[in-house]
């Protein structure tokens, strides 16, 4: 199989492609390196410099499947960065769907569990799901094959720990490595679904070589934890900040 993964240096690329890499497949990456990383590059996959917003329709390769990661991910970024966050989710996605509808190559797209705390509460929430509704016009209209998989807050090897772009967990694992207190917004009670990366990336390979029409799955666990709870699993010192807008309960 020929694979090319958009997002292929950031944390959930390159756990896959470190995956398709070892099962023998040929992989190709596009990314712009904004918030993924150098170093993360693996043996055996072809990195290709390329910002997904500009229209790559005439790319001259043909791949098997596309696994179409790259976004902007992160609630409150959205929210100070309105446009690049639409504009890389959205408009990113209309040119990986357009370049799969001239070769009628399947796409696995990336979705996003924020849709079920309200589509206006963040920029980041509405382009995620407009990505999936793209994603499912090209399979009504062009009969083009899409999956969307919805993600539920990642953790695993290669997550970003500092930075905009971390998760919560991403940023306690940094603060628990440094021997400094774990930082809890608000007063921690928020409770969220985590989901390991290899879980992530299997629900990601279930997807091929299936003709799905815009199928959805939630690739969560089911079970849910407080933010205190987790912060309580590292067992390290805790402090408290104000919550910030965009904030789910």
């Amino acid at each position: 199989m020929r694979a090319l993964v958009t997002g292929g240096v950031g944390f959930v690329g390159t756990n896959l492609i470190k995956r398709l890499v070892s099962e023998g497949h040929e992989v190709v990456s596009f990314d712009n390196y904004s918030t993924g990383f150098k170093e993360n590059e693996q043996k055996g996959c072809t990195y290709i410099d390329i910002d997904i917003t500009e229209s790559f329709t005439n790319w001259v390769e043909k791949f098997d499947v596309i696994f179409h990661l790259a976004a902007l991910a992160r609630i409150q970024p959205s929210i100070t960065y309105p446009s690049e966050t639409i504009n890389n989710n959205f408009d990113g996605t209309l040119n990986v769907l357009e370049y799969a509808r001239k070769n009628n190559t399947p796409v696995i797209y990336a979705g996003s569990s924020s849709k079920h705390h309200g589509l206006y509460g963040s920029p980041y929430a509405w382009s995620k799901y407009g990505g999936e509704e793209l994603c499912k016009l090209y399979s009504e209209v062009y009969g083009l094959s899409t999956s969307i998989c919805r993600f539920y807050n990642v953790y695993g090897p290669h997550q970003i720990r500092t930075g905009t772009y971390a998760t919560v967990i991403g940023i306690f694992e940094n603060l628990y490595l440094h021997n400094e207190p774990l930082t809890i917004v608000g007063d921690g009670s928020q409770r969220r679904d985590f989901t390991h990366i290899d879980d992530i990336i299997d629900g990601i390979g279930k997807c091929v070589d299936k003709d799905y029409m815009g199928e959805i799955f939630e690739l969560g666990s089911g079970k849910n934890y407080s933010i205190n709870e987790v912060a309580d699993m590292f067992g390290c010192e805790t402090t408290y900040v104000p919550e910030r807008p965009g904030e789910y309960d």
